[in-house]
């Protein structure tokens, strides 16, 4: 298993925000974690990254533990989150805060040839290489912040919230790019509550409550459930 959460619990002061929670991401797959505004979704991405730092449990990732670590160790080892909201440096370029995701890595001539490959993914992005990413629109800048994560080479990507604020075309398009990724052996971890982004590109899914997974299961079989339908698919 690429990535192995273990009865993790993480608080708040004296809240106990996320209970137990177990989950697993095999390598090659798109993992979706789904849930409301407010279940614990972004809180779960961030004890993963090292942001945050757990009450409990165990947090593996290719065979190390990693909770405990600092997030730039736990960037090292190739795990690599697109955080929600995006978090660019508003007042770089595109071109900078790209090579802003290659900061840790000293393979010049690898790092020139992956900037090549993010130009003909996101020809968008080469267009406006040389603006600053508050310009961009909000599609562009999650265009941006992908491509950003894509220079540190990750062995799994963590995609909290990416269609938060953006138009049903542009979903479509991001559709497309996670479908692409993952075409690459890139792995996922997609956290949305756009549920029918997350079931259009995963293979198994979380459904997350209050801070606990109340169901998990392969993607077809998740999309039949009553609970599912009505919370997330309009049923």
């Amino acid at each position: 298993m690429l990535l192995s959460i273990k009865d993790l619990k993480v608080n708040y002061g004296k809240a106990e925000i996320i209970k137990d929670v177990n989950l697993d991401v095999a390598e090659g797959s798109v993992t979706g974690l789904i849930g409301a505004n407010g279940a614990g979704k972004t809180t779960i991405m961030r004890a993963i990254s090292g942001l945050i730092r757990i009450g409990a449990g165990e947090i593996w990732f290719n065979n190390r533990r990693i909770d405990g670590l600092a997030n730039f160790e736990i960037v090292k080892q190739g795990l690599i989150q697109v955080p929600e909201g995006r978090n660019l440096f508003r007042y770089m370029t595109v071109l900078e805060n790209i090579k802003m995701g290659a900061y840790l890595r000293n393979d010049r001539a690898a790092i020139k040839s992956d900037l090549d490959n993010i130009w003909q993914r996101f020809p968008r992005l080469k267009e406006r290489s040389s603006q600053k990413a508050e310009t961009l629109s909000g599609g562009e800048q999650q265009m941006l912040a992908i491509a950003r994560a894509l220079m540190a080479k990750p062995k799994l990507l963590l995609l909290d919230e990416p269609s938060l604020g953006l138009a049903p075309m542009v979903v479509e398009s991001l559709t497309n790019i996670i479908k692409d990724i993952h075409s690459e052996g890139i792995s996922v971890l997609l956290v949305e509550q756009n549920a029918g982004l997350a079931f259009s590109v995963t293979s198994q899914a979380y459904v997350l409550e209050i801070g606990q997974i109340i169901m998990h299961g392969k993607t077809p079989d998740l999309m039949n459930q009553a609970y599912v339908v009505k919370a997330f698919l309009g049923g």
